[in-house]
């Protein structure tokens, strides 16, 4: 499981969270998301050979795809800010 730092944790979710205590709404959970995803990634650059921590990227990028998939069908505006926010492609 990628660890992101308790400071990257807090600056994620006080940029994506929609009210003081929100700590848990899609949006919020797709960016913690994703900053673990790309701390990943940078991860498996400089080891290829990792298969487990490959395998818990795909776990967490198809968990990613389950709350965007939500989000789209439920707030759609929500979902086109996020997704240019965090720079994700989309096949809206």
């Amino acid at each position: 499981m990628a660890v992101i730092g308790e400071k990257e944790k807090k600056d994620v979710i006080d940029q994506f969270q929609l009210h003081k205590t929100d700590t848990g709404s899609s949006e919020v959970q797709i960016a913690l998301l994703t900053e673990r995803i790309n701390h990943l990634v940078d991860h498996l650059k400089m080891h290829q050979k990792d298969h487990h921590t490959r395998r818990g990227l795909l776990i967490m990028v198809g968990r990613r795809k389950r709350f965007l998939t939500y989000l789209q069908r439920t707030d759609l505006e929500s979902f086109r800010k996020l997704t240019k926010k965090l720079k994700l492609k989309t096949k809206e």
